[in-house]
């Protein structure tokens, strides 16, 4: 039998286990986990008391919500670098926990969540919130399993992280029946891969025949542009990919969730491109270039604008771990199946040497340079413009020029889709480079930004993390003002108030003629439901008095929220190309 490996910072090999409950727990010891964020239930029981009993190391944080819960352990693995952990119940619980899994494993982020179940001894007996979790989760996620007797859980919840880190990251779930729980377990199968708890792993690199021909693409192209994804963040290689950029002189966009693969200082940084959170200015980055290199994205319909840029013809070379993330949507010329930082680092050790030791992107005069300082230019005239503006109500532009003078340059913000969304994608500038920027780009649920900061403090408690939320989103998760409360993390909260869900009044004003349908609600204070809580909150209408009011909130000593009244987003000059003709 293999002997038990620990991770680097977690505690000796676990003790022996009794039961299944107990071995579920030792299992996430083994494996480094330290936090497990969920909501409980009556078939949850044995594994809260084994909780309870044991002395394992891990925080458990009790969320209000399974979709909360599902969604902290989303950014806790984006910031960590750990897989994230949820759990809920039966029945309910497990439908709910379902839609942070499926946003993770479209995000390529990471998730193990586990759900308890009626008895096996009960199963198609109508037990009280039985239902099939094994097919529920089976096409959702990148590994699904069912636990029907103790006995296996090690080899389970081994399988469920090696397929959470390897290859393209993803999302697992387990089902765990009540009496599965309290059956008795043989110690000795309880061992772990100890570095299958941190991610990614077991990387692989693009064969080197490929690797030569991409580099000889590049180096012909007249004009290269690379449009880089969150993949380039979680293999680690936003260092390598700005060496790579000026070797080539090439404009680096990012995808939404690649945003923070360069700093937005760096100097060939042309940001956000696409539908949303790209301009017409960045936009143009891409239609110039005559080769087009895709790293750690899909080339998706958000980020090429619906595969209009680039355009058909354009030699195209696309790096991803995953092959089907290749060749899906363009027809490449170069497919680099591997990890990102791997291949940007085998690329770098290829042209470098065929650059000499001033590479053109140094030159402040450089062709690259002067796209994209073009492109700046005309992105933050016009933004600039409007984040003056004394108007009210306050225009998102203000909003965003203020938050950026306020939070410290290492400060994580997670936004909701909506009215942040496209805002802070196209307008926030991240000083450094790496993961600060979190939103849930695969399925755009809202309630997302709110336990996104919550699971991203767990994750860097050190650091100042912020969510950005539209009132629509406020009112899917309000109720875990009391959970940020109870755990004591000093969250920034910002509600963007326009009464609306105004992503959909956009649209319904831009495609089809102003008819506005069943898009508005009440204007609602959003400080005093956050006061009614117990939590420090501020409301702002006046935009002159909006950078004295963060600063009083950062100030405060534990969680504050600010609520501001925003102008609306079908009426707001927002960076979202199909509204922008």
């Amino acid at each position: 039998m293999t002997a038990p490996h620990s991770p680097p910072d977690a505690a000796p090999a676990a003790p022996d286990a009794a039961n299944g409950a107990e071995a579920l727990i030792r299992m996430l010891q083994l494996h480094g986990v330290r936090h497990v964020f969920g909501v409980c239930g009556d078939t949850s029981l044995p594994y809260y008391d084994a909780l309870y009993r044991l002395d394992h190391g891990i925080t458990h944080v009790l969320a209000r919500d399974e979709r909360s819960a599902s969604y902290m352990a989303d950014a806790y693995a984006r910031i960590s670098g750990k897989v994230g952990v949820c759990e809920g119940p039966s029945g309910g619980g497990a439908t709910y926990l379902l839609p942070g899994l499926v946003e993770a494993n479209e995000s390529s982020v990471p998730v193990l969540g586990f759900t308890s179940d009626v008895p096996v001894s009960s199963r198609g007996r109508y037990p009280l919130t039985e239902l099939d979790q094994q097919s529920l989760y089976s096409p959702l996620t990148k590994w699904n399993g069912t636990l029907n007797t103790a006995a296996q859980i090690g080899d389970q919840v081994r399988a469920a992280f090696r397929a959470c880190t390897t290859g393209r990251p993803g999302a697992a779930h387990l089902c765990v029946p009540f009496d599965v729980q309290k059956q008795a377990v043989d110690p000795s199968q309880l061992w772990a891969q100890s570095e299958l708890g941190r991610w990614p792993n077991w990387r692989t690199r693009p064969p080197a025949d490929d690797l030569e021909r991409a580099a000889r693409a590049l180096l012909a192209a007249r004009q290269p542009v690379l449009i880089c994804g969150g993949g380039v963040m979680a293999a680690g290689g936003c260092d390598d990919l700005a060496r790579l950029a000026l070797l080539l002189d090439a404009p680096v966009c990012t995808t939404v969730s690649g945003k923070g693969s360069v700093a937005d200082s760096f100097e060939l940084s042309a940001g956000v491109v696409g539908s949303n959170g790209g301009v017409m200015a960045t936009r143009e980055v891409v239609a110039a270039a005559d080769l087009v290199m895709f790293v750690g994205c899909r080339a998706g319909s958000t980020t090429t604008e619906h595969w209009r840029f680039p355009a058909r013809g354009v030699t195209i070379i696309h790096c991803d771990v995953d092959p089907f993330a290749i060749s899906t949507s363009y027809p490449t010329d170069v497919a680099l199946v591997g990890d990102a930082k791997l291949a940007l680092q085998d690329l770098v050790a290829l042209i470098e040497p065929r650059r000499g030791t001033a590479p053109p992107g140094a030159d402040p005069a450089s062709p690259g340079r002067r796209i994209v300082a073009r492109a700046q230019q005309a992105k933050r005239s016009a933004f600039e413009l409007l984040a003056a503006s004394d108007e009210r109500p306050i225009k998102p532009e203000r909003i965003m020029a203020a938050l950026r003078r306020a939070l410290p340059p290492d400060a994580i913000v997670c936004a909701d889709p909506g009215t942040p969304c496209p805002y802070v994608s196209a307008y926030f500038d991240l000083p450094l480079a790496g993961r600060r920027f979190i939103t849930n780009r695969a399925h755009g649920a809202l309630g997302f930004a709110m336990p996104a900061a919550l699971g991203a403090w767990f994750a860097r408690p050190q650091a100042r993390c912020v969510a950005v939320m539209g009132d629509g989103s406020f009112g899917f998760t309000a109720g875990e003002l009391e959970t940020v409360l109870r755990v004591g993390a000093p969250l920034l909260l910002v509600v963007l108030s326009n009464a609306s869900y105004g992503w959909i009044k956009a649209s319904q004003r831009a495609s089809y003629g102003q008819r506005y349908y069943s898009v508005d609600f009440r204007p609602t204070d959003h400080a005093a439901i956050a006061r009614a809580w117990g939590m420090a909150s501020w409301r702002v209408e006046d935009p002159r008095e909006l950078d004295s009011t963060l600063q009083q909130a950062l100030r405060h000593d534990g969680p504050a929220l600010v609520d501001i009244v925003t102008q609306p987003l079908e009426l707001a000059a927002a960076p979202v190309s199909q509204w922008m003709g």
